[in-house]
């Protein structure tokens, strides 16, 4: 697809006519109302030909989008009007000219034929040039061409006032349609129009669509519907593109202004029509367009106020109509009662091959030059990642240059973004909230790549609404999930980044630092008041700084900070304002200031300590806990003065030995990440009732109640299967499983697996490895009911149950589950008793949300008359069971 084969010069009409037939009549009246109606018209003056080059004609022919020819009596009598004639019919052929033809007081059979005063003045150029010489061919193929098209006869006694009109307002009509100038290179343009208009469903004219091409800043939405209305719009009653309809819009005062164009660009009324305000403008709309089959595009839409104002409801428009908006606000697609046909259409970056081409048509003369330095090509390829606005502002910057200033060029980016795409760019930002802005700058500056469901987990607790954040921030192309992943365009990093570097030239009082020589000027500082909210510092390879003893606790504002491969001198005293901290592997004493702390998350994993705070005494809004792999560590911190604890990770701390009783109090947590080891011979009571006070029931019967570690004999039953009905699978909860551990001597590392499977095929698999592991381990974990079985469709199982099995492979020497239910009413216990589906003994009912009910659960192990009400309930049931065999 060209950029647009259509002529886009200066004239929209170029009139040729026979000035001794015409001039002074029908042509001066046509050529008068064309300028009233504001049209710009090359008209050929014939007193200023003598001595003149006819090569200016013709390139106004070529600059023209329409030509009207007026064949009169004496028309091929002038060689003149006869080389106008032929190099308009060429342009028609390679420019796409529309030619209109007015055969005035002349038979259209005269003209392409050769007949009557046609005869006549061709001979007159025979007897000149030669009856067969090329020129006179080309004007007879010409005429006889020209002669087919459909047009205007007047003869004697006609109106022409009325026939001028009927020109006129043709003409109109198709300049508003002329075809933009879809861009300079439309490079991957025409496989994208493709894609669209195969979701456009053109042939159908019984209803009214609506689609929108959605995507980030600079991605060529608008492009592409420039594209689309080229090649689409002659086939409806009428078409109008509105334009930058944000920034037309501002504040909803050009709203009814747009409605005007909108009505004016299909109904080409004779004078404007006039929309008084918005409200009328909504009435007028449908009362003037609802029988008519039209095409709408919408450019640039940013808010629900300018859709409802100028395509409010889709019966606005005739049947067959095709509604196009271009956004980068997902949210603006959403259907509802009034547009319950929307379909959206994500326009995506070049592919590399289209980039590469893109950035050498635009840096054409440098890329001519620099075809072997495919490196610098490559470098800013890589650095637009496809987007056509940055690979267009960076092929015009290098236009021209030399293979030194592409280099300089280059460098500046990777510290520097370009002004004009970040401008762009900065748009989707500026029309955010504030909660919305803050995630975003988060994710630029630290979490590009990092899990939805941690980053998630991490803004939360730094008192942000990320769930809602991330919806927007998608809608508006900003971010986007890649396998659970958080991404962004790197130019949209880049500017998030910009952004926050720009904030102050002291990093003291920027809101996020990221940057090893920001970090160490702000902390090896003696200073006052800090702005920071955020400090993450990731480095390659450890490095020691020396920093001010009191860096941390005046830094008021910090909520999170995450540390990698950094050490300090001395000791370290955090804030109490923090929310969330990292610091994998730091060795030293970490503590935070006197006073009630806010910390929701602390990761402590792979210290190398053998103990940390006694007790977490003030961390009432503790959530998430970690210190995992830390090898020294030997006891477990009191966590009492955690009320709020719901994940605890200790796994692969391979020597911790003593327990605190405190773990069996927090009701709150949960799986799958409340899980650890102990290693030792003689484990507490509580150990076996870690998830809410569940007692384990032991698969191998061999293995006493408490799962005797000094038995190191294989396990002989290593799976266990139960059969489920969809009324009693919909009461499952989740799943509590004890592994009780051990290397064989001859291998490096203990592991097991487990393995689920659900009428016999397999559904899932999980590994867990115990590296270094001399004693035995129990290894204890709740899995929800999704990461087990997951759904099961009961329609497409034959007969009533379905059949789960797990199976526990490797290093174990005992093993014993519960699976935690929602209560079961009795006709269930019933069914699972009559038809031998499970042991009954292995369900624990609790009732979901109450830690209250979990403890008292009525299947406790530890409280005899509970066992009692057990073995009667299972009792009544049993004979209720055989009364009903």
């Amino acid at each position: 697809m060209a950029s647009s084969s259509k002529s886009t010069g200066p004239y929209a009409v170029f009139l040729s006519f026979r000035g001794t037939d015409v001039r002074n009549s029908f042509a001066s009246h046509l050529y008068n109302e064309l300028v009233r109606n504001g049209i710009h018209i090359f008209r050929d003056n014939e007193e200023l030909r003598k001595g003149q080059d006819i090569s200016m004609v013709l390139k106004a022919i070529e600059e023209s989008c329409i030509a009207i020819i007026i064949f009169s009596e004496d028309y091929t009598s002038s060689w003149w009007c006869l080389e106008e004639v032929a190099k308009i019919m060429q342009c028609k052929e390679q420019k796409d000219l529309t030619v209109l033809p007015v055969f005035y007081k002349v038979d259209p059979k005269e003209v392409r034929e050769g007949r009557a005063s046609y005869a006549k003045g061709l001979a007159k150029h025979e007897s000149k040039h030669g009856k067969d010489s090329k020129e006179m061919e080309r004007w007879k193929e010409a005429l006889r061409h020209a002669g087919r098209l459909s047009g205007w006869t007047l003869n004697d006694g006609d109106d022409e006032s009325k026939v001028i009109q009927e020109i006129v307002k043709d003409i109109l009509t198709r300049l508003s349609q002329t075809p933009f100038v879809v861009a300079e290179h439309p490079v991957g343009v025409e496989s994208r129009v493709a894609e669209v208009k195969s979701m456009l469903n053109l042939e159908s004219k019984d209803d009214v669509l609506m689609v929108g091409l959605w995507g980030q800043g600079g991605i060529g939405k608008t492009t592409l519907g420039r594209a689309i209305f080229n090649d689409i719009s002659k086939q409806f009653d009428g078409s109008s593109f509105l334009a930058n309809v944000r920034e037309k819009s501002k504040d909803g005062m050009d709203l009814a202004a747009l409605q005007e164009q909108l009505l004016d660009d299909i109904l080409f009324p004779p004078t404007r029509l006039v929309v008084s305000d918005v409200a009328r403008g909504k009435s007028l709309i449908p009362l003037r367009l609802r029988d008519k089959r039209v095409l709408v595009i919408l450019d640039d839409v940013d808010d629900v106020e300018q859709l409802c104002a100028l395509a409010g409801k889709t019966k606005w428009f005739g049947s067959g109509s095709r509604i196009l908006v271009t956004t980068r606000d997902r949210h603006m697609l959403t259907p509802t009662i009034d547009r319950d046909r929307v379909y959206v259409h994500e326009v995506k970056a070049l592919e590399d091959g289209e980039a590469r081409a893109l950035l050498s048509k635009h840096a054409f003369l440098t890329y001519e030059k620099l075809e072997s330095r495919t490196n610098l090509l490559n470098g800013f390829s890589n650095h637009a990642k496809g987007l056509p606005l940055a690979l267009e502002v960076l092929g015009s910057l290098l236009c021209g240059t030399t293979e030194d200033v592409w280099e300089s060029i280059l460098k500046r980016l990777s510290t520097t973004p370009n002004k004009k795409i970040n401008n762009v760019l900065k748009v989707s930002y500026d029309g955010l909230e504030k909660n919305e802005q803050e995630i975003f700058l988060h994710v630029a500056c630290f979490f590009k790549g990092r899990a939805r469901e941690y980053t998630e987990r991490v803004l939360d607790s730094c008192d942000l609404h990320t769930a809602a954040g991330f919806d927007t921030l998608i809608k508006r192309s900003l971010i986007r999930i890649e396998d659970g992943n958080l991404q962004m365009h790197d130019l949209i990093q880049s500017m998030g980044r910009h952004m926050v570097e720009q904030e102050f030239d002291d990093p003291r009082r920027r809101s996020r630092l990221r940057l090893y020589e920001d970090v160490l000027e702000v902390l090896s500082c003696s200073m006052g008041d800090c702005a920071v909210k955020a400090i993450v510092l990731e480095l390659p390879e450890l490095k020691e700084m020396c920093i001010n003893c009191d860096a941390f606790t005046k830094m008021t504002k910090l909520s999170l900070l995450i540390l990698r491969k950094v050490s300090f001198q001395g000791p370290i005293c955090l804030p109490n304002e923090l929310r969330w901290v990292e610091w994998p592997g730091y060795s030293r004493q970490i503590e935070f200031s006197a006073g009630p702390k806010k910390l929701v998350g602390l990761d402590m994993r792979e210290r190398n300590v053998t103990g940390v705070v006694k007790q977490f005494k003030g961390f009432q809004q503790l959530k998430y806990l970690n210190f995992s792999k830390c090898k020294s560590l030997v006891r477990m911190p009191d966590l009492s003065c955690t009320p709020n604890l719901e994940e605890l990770d200790l796994k692969h701390c391979k020597n911790l030995e003593e327990a605190d009783e405190s773990i069996a109090d927090h009701a709150n947590l949960r799986g799958p990440h409340c899980s650890f080891l102990l290693s030792g011979s003689k484990m507490p009571e509580w150990i076996f009732t870690v998830d809410s006070k569940v007692p384990l029931v032991p698969i191998d019967g061999k293995v006493p109640e408490w799962m005797q570690i000094g038995d190191y004999s294989p396990v002989e039953k290593c799976s266990v299967s139960l059969m489920v009905s969809k009324g009693s699978y919909k009461k499952f909860l989740g799943l509590a499983l004890c592994v009780v551990a051990l290397r064989h001597y001859s291998k490096a590392e203990a592991s097991l697996t487990i393995r689920l499977h659900v009428n016999g095929k397999w559904r899932r698999s999980r590994r867990e490895e115990f590296p270094d592991l001399s004693k035995c381990h129990i290894y204890i974990q709740y899995f929800i009911r999704d990461n087990l079985w997951g759904d099961i469709d009961f329609g497409q199982i034959a007969g009533r149950y379905a059949q789960l099995s797990l199976t526990v492979r490797g290093d174990v020497v005992a093993w014993g589950l519960r699976i935690i239910c929602e209560p079961l009413e009795n006709d269930l216990w019933i069914e699972i008793l009559k038809n031998r589906l499970m042991d009954p003994h292995v369900l624990c009912e609790v009732v979901p949300g109450s830690a209250d009910s979990k403890a008292e659960s009525s299947l406790m192990y530890e409280d005899n008359s509970i066992k009692t009400d057990l073995h009667e309930r299972l009792q009544d049931c049993q004979i209720s069971a055989e009364e009903q065999s």
